[in-house]
């Protein structure tokens, strides 16, 4: 099936009891990476910006889409345009210069941060957890989850949310709080078995971080992330701080918009949380590619997928790749009550797209989805 207002499709698959009354026992749907035998035509780079500013528009007026979008060729923007409220009670418009809370996103600059290390000798893939934080109280998972497995979400470390987050929520306000609440738990499964989604797992990579380093989390991607980038927008403020420019995120609930403020943690952490702007995204990937803040071999260990995921892509070190129709691409989304965003990065084709949306997901991973599978494929 394909979702109405969107590219994306599902398989949805039905177990029924053979005989009567033929009951339901299971129904699941799953997103899929569209079937093959339903090519969606490529379209001229003028006309798939027209289709997607059109598009843009739409979803604004039916408030489906506030936030900022860009499009880049070769490094340059060839579409920037921002939608919608910022702040709905004060009337304040987003900009391409305002900053959104980016979710997931951030495991890039993470993941970056490790490779650097890695790059440098401080750090080895191959290393298990303990090498870094000898005193992780779980031993199991030290002494048998290595790092390339942490990067690739293959270490079993399970996640972090649920009901001891949202007792605990204000209260973890280092990486070290969440070690302490966290740390005792076994492996999920065995290391290296099978890829589950870690937001735990990018926790600890920030941990060794900081141990393999001899700084903060923070400050270290500051200093080799975000500066030699120059990316002067990006960061992970606490949320009780003023930052000049961070939008207002709305969900969802009852059916009317409501500010996201009780759902958020005290700051973003090496798994997600921070906050951005389509341009310093865009100075992110340009550097990559530019290899400004990793060499040519390491940037292409960083992105280059590892292990099978479910949507029918692959996870690399903190990115996803995938191939959409003949065109490579990799990057990372984030999604949670209130915010989404994407960053596609196509080398073959030269095009780079970053949306960022302070509303629920899917606004900005459909609207980035939309244009990707529509520009050029050269």
């Amino acid at each position: 099936m394909k979702e109405r207002d969107s590219d994306q499709f599902a398989r949805i698959a039905i177990d029924v009891e053979p005989a009567d009354p033929h009951r339901i026992l299971q129904l699941q749907a799953r997103a899929i990476a569209r079937p093959a035998d339903i090519p969606l035509p490529r379209m001229s780079e003028t006309g798939a910006l027209a289709a997607l500013r059109s598009k843009l528009q739409q979803d604004a007026a039916a408030d489906r889409f506030a936030g900022a979008v860009l499009v880049a060729k070769h490094g340059k923007p060839i579409f920037a345009e921002a939608y919608g409220l910022a702040d709905r009670e004060q009337k304040i418009a987003n900009t391409l210069q305002t900053r959104f809370r980016i979710g997931s996103m951030n495991k890039m600059f993470t993941a970056t941060a490790v490779l650097q290390l890695v790059q440098a000798g401080t750090v080895k893939l191959t290393e298990p957890l303990g090498t870094y934080l000898p005193d992780y109280p779980n031993k199991e998972i030290a002494s048998n989850v290595t790092i390339h497995e942490l990067l690739t979400h293959t270490g079993g470390t399970s996640d972090i949310f649920g009901p001891e987050f949202e007792a605990h929520r204000l209260e973890l306000r280092s990486l070290d709080d969440y070690v302490k609440l966290y740390g005792t738990r076994g492996p999920e499964f065995g290391p290296g078995s099978r890829w589950a989604y870690s937001n735990c797992g990018f926790l600890l990579l920030g941990v060794v971080i900081e141990k393999a380093a001899g700084v903060s989390y923070y400050d270290y991607v500051r200093d080799h992330v975000y500066r030699p980038a120059g990316m002067t927008s990006t960061g992970s403020e606490a949320e009780s701080e003023a930052v000049p420019g961070r939008s207002v995120g709305y969900m969802k609930v009852d059916g009317s918009w409501r500010p996201n403020t009780g759902t958020l943690p005290y700051r973003g952490t090496s798994a997600g949380g921070g906050y951005s702007t389509v341009e310093d995204l865009l100075k992110f990937a340009n550097a990559l590619e530019a290899h400004t803040v990793l060499d040519v071999h390491y940037a292409e260990l960083l992105t280059t997928g590892k292990v099978d995921t479910p949507g029918g892509g692959r996870y690399a070190y903190g990115f996803g790749e995938q191939l959409r129709g003949g065109v490579r691409c990799f990057g990372h989304g984030g999604g949670a009550p209130g915010m989404n965003g994407d960053l596609e990065i196509c080398p073959q084709s030269h095009y780079t797209v970053v949306v960022l949306a302070n509303m629920d997901p899917p606004a900005a991973q459909r609207s980035a989805d939309f244009i990707e599978n529509r520009l050029p494929e050269r």
